[in-house]
């Protein structure tokens, strides 16, 4: 049981039926996935999607389709609680290693994102300060990435992005290449972020179980069958959803000491090994 109640009301995100081959093979196949805005009654929280997957599967090829970088062969993608169709720069992109122009300032990485999403000139100046004092960087907005932690660097890459969408973040392997603790301030960032809005979605395309586990509220697995004869069958689909909220282990401080959470990453590591 969930420490916590919580119910899902409108949808945010929808993936309908998208398929994709690219050079003659088949990417992806017929994938439908939903996110829904998840209400916890007197608290704000917004919703931590992980998507997790073996190498070539076909996560990037999906995280651009997400991004509106890229389109289906068949099928759409839907935003926001209007469901209207994605289109390049309403979803923020974090690539990994959190890429940020070195030749500007804070503020002035955060200007530019607003001129590319076509924010007028007074809107961009009022969205970057607000956007400053939210992350807590409103003391560094005249400095240089050079100048600033690995901590600071990406809560400026994420408020970069969030100056061009205002509740969609994607995140490629943001655990990438971290050790222990650089994982855990993450993780804990994610979790902070999530919880200032309630339509706020992150969706972290990773490999990483244990961080997944640790701080999504579900987890998408993407995979593809296999025939008789154990040969890949192309065109990858999501092919396993993990509530974690059912499970007891979202919005939980250490839930990798609960021992539903080591049932669940045995299941999660189970079905990954014949994807």
């Amino acid at each position: 049981m969930s420490p916590h109640a919580y119910e899902y009301r409108g949808t945010l995100l929808k993936l309908d039926d998208v398929s994709l081959t690219l050079g003659g093979n088949k990417i992806l196949r017929n994938v439908n996935l939903e996110i829904k805005d998840l209400h916890r009654p007197g608290m704000t929280q917004g919703q931590v999607v992980a998507l997790l997957g073996p190498s070539g599967v076909g996560k990037t090829c999906l995280f651009r389709i997400l991004a509106g970088l890229d389109k289906p062969d068949s099928g759409q993608v839907l935003v926001e609680e209007e469901q209207v169709p994605v289109q390049r720069g309403m979803v923020g992109v974090i690539a990994q290693n959190y890429p940020l122009f070195a030749h500007r300032t804070v503020r002035g990485n955060l200007v530019v994102a607003g001129k590319q999403a076509r924010l007028p000139g007074a809107e961009i100046a009022k969205r970057a300060t607000e956007i400053l004092a939210r992350f807590g960087l409103e003391d560094h907005g005249n400095k240089y990435p050079a100048q600033l932690s690995g901590g600071q660097r990406q809560r400026v890459a994420i408020a970069q992005q969030f100056m061009c969408s205002e509740h969609f973040l994607l995140m490629d392997e943001p655990f990438s290449g971290l050790d222990m603790v650089a994982v855990d301030r993450v993780i804990g960032f994610i979790r902070e972020m999530a919880a200032s809005d309630e339509l706020k979605t992150f969706i972290l395309v990773t490999h990483d179980v244990d961080a997944a586990l640790r701080v999504a509220d579900t987890i998408w697995l993407l995979g593809r069958d296999r025939d008789d004869q154990g040969k890949i069958v192309p065109g990858a689909y999501v092919q396993a959803t993990y509530n974690l909220a059912d499970c007891g282990l979202a919005w939980r401080d250490e839930p990798e000491n609960m021992p539903e959470f080591a049932e669940l990453r045995r299941e999660v590591c189970a079905a990954f090994r014949k994807l």
